[in-house]
């Protein structure tokens, strides 16, 4: 596998923090101290942010090679769907990027594999890029079912998505066990996820693309 072919994404996940007066101000602080260092070939630095945040931080990137994304979209253009939002609404926010499947939706907001794909093909649909999040629980490492669990996530989020598609879905592994806990992932244990992940990738699109 020849690295300096992958793209580097670098993506900030603000959660539920930052007013737009506060995230206004730390975005430009971010601009101002990192801008020169990351702007680089084949280096990508998004802003993840709650949904109010999104136009003042597109503002306040202007001009520089950081993208703004989201926390998270609907699967359906409009509708009854109380506190949801479309890709349409993102895109005219400003947004590029929007994450998908964090283990925090799947956890407290009764995320599925299904609904990730759901909402995976209508944001690619709008012209998005997606950022997946697939990962295990400590149970399920402890089991020994990490790589069936990575493996069925990935296959479910890229369930319909065409492989002209993939030059917009970035997967990302999120070791649920190490979050908040104290305990990190070693860098072994991380290729070894991510190899698997690549691995799926390839039984569905074949080797070049995986």
């Amino acid at each position: 596998m020849n690295k300096d072919r992958r793209t580097v994404v670098i993506a900030g996940n603000w959660k539920m923090n930052m007013t737009p007066s506060e995230a206004k101000t730390l975005a430009a602080e971010l601009r101002g101290n990192v801008e020169k260092g990351f702007c680089k070939k084949n280096v990508k630095v998004v802003f993840c942010v709650p949904f109010t945040d999104i136009a003042v931080v597109k503002d306040a990137v202007a001009d520089t090679c950081f993208k703004v994304g989201a926390q998270n979209v609907h699967w359906a253009e409009k509708g009854a769907f109380t506190g949801e939002i479309s890709a349409d609404m993102l895109k005219e926010s400003g947004a590029e990027y929007v994450i998908i499947g964090h283990s925090e939706r799947r956890q407290y907001f009764g995320e599925t594999d299904e609904t990730v794909n759901m909402r995976v093909k209508a944001a690619l649909a709008k012209g998005l890029k997606v950022i997946v999040c697939v990962g295990e629980t400590e149970t399920m490492r402890d089991q020994g079912i990490t790589a069936e669990t990575v493996a069925k996530q990935t296959k479910i989020a890229l369930l319909g998505v065409e492989k002209e598609q993939l030059d917009n879905v970035v997967i990302a592994y999120e070791p649920v066990w190490a979050i908040g806990t104290g305990k990190t992932a070693t860098d072994e244990q991380a290729e070894e996820v991510c190899a698997c992940i690549r691995g799926v990738v390839k039984s569905l699109y074949g080797e070049d693309t995986g």
